[in-house]
């Protein structure tokens, strides 16, 4: 997986979802990991978080690998400082991660391609069994993910992505198809879902975000259409309040 430019990347997005399918397989919690804070390129200042989903040794992967698929570069912030790490956090801790209004009995057998998911985990299940995986396997070789140079980084990146190995039952081509897609989601989603941190993906892009109404501007044609990025959690003082009951997979 090479290092892709801000352009590139933005011009090969694509909107499809992934909807997994879920099971009552179980989950042994694991502890949180400890608060931490960010710096993102933008006008608003990042709050000290605490992940309540992922562990430490987790959180270490994630953060790393998030800013991998989405690196900083001169057009602006990487997937870090745009908390995309937070909007994982968030939605696979919450009724989506937990298997809501998803399949949750089997069979569970190999499916063709056009069936798409046929695994029996819950998202917030495939990420943990995946996670502690790598994580062991990383540990075996003495160095964790997020002290790997760069382009470790993105070989290791890339074997997961090219399928093959058995992550806890998970293929990883399976988790990495995931992973990228949710890294996508909290990058350019709106900011009430736990990314996007300071709308930094959308001044990027130049999308205005969620105006209700555009009555001022209906009759100037021809003329480039040009306003501050709009979240839908923005109070009358323009901060930003992530609600936890709405779910990031509609």
């Amino acid at each position: 997986m090479n290092k892709v430019t801000r352009r590139s990347f933005v011009a090969g997005i694509g909107a499809a979802s992934i909807v997994p399918a879920a099971s009552a397989h179980s989950e042994e919690p694991t502890p949180a990991a400890p608060p931490r804070s960010h710096t993102p390129l933008g006008t608003q200042a990042a709050a000290p978080g605490v992940y309540l989903f992922f562990n430490a040794s987790e959180a270490a992967f994630i953060e790393a690998a998030c800013e991998r698929l989405i690196p900083a570069d001169e057009h602006g912030a990487g997937a870090l400082a745009a908390g995309v790490p937070d909007y994982l956090d968030k939605q696979l801790g919450g009724a989506w991660g937990a298997g809501e209004r998803l399949y949750r009995s089997g069979p569970w057998t190999a499916g063709s391609a056009s069936q798409g998911y046929q695994l029996p985990f819950t998202p917030g299940e495939l990420f943990h069994q995946a996670l502690r995986a790598i994580n062991h396997d990383l540990d075996s070789r003495g160095t964790p993910f997020s002290k790997m140079t760069a382009e470790a980084q993105d070989a290791y990146l890339r074997s997961l992505e090219g399928g093959g190995a058995d992550l806890n039952g998970v293929p990883s081509g399976v988790f990495f198809g995931m992973l990228l897609q949710m890294t996508v989601e909290g990058f350019f989603s709106d900011p009430v879902y736990g990314g996007n941190r300071d709308m930094v993906a959308w001044r990027m892009i130049g999308f205005p975000g969620a105006y209700a109404d555009y009555y001022e501007s209906i009759d100037r044609h021809g003329i480039k259409f040009e306003r501050e990025p709009m979240s839908l959690g923005e109070d009358g003082q323009r901060h930003i309040h992530p609600d936890p009951n709405i779910p990031a997979h509609l």
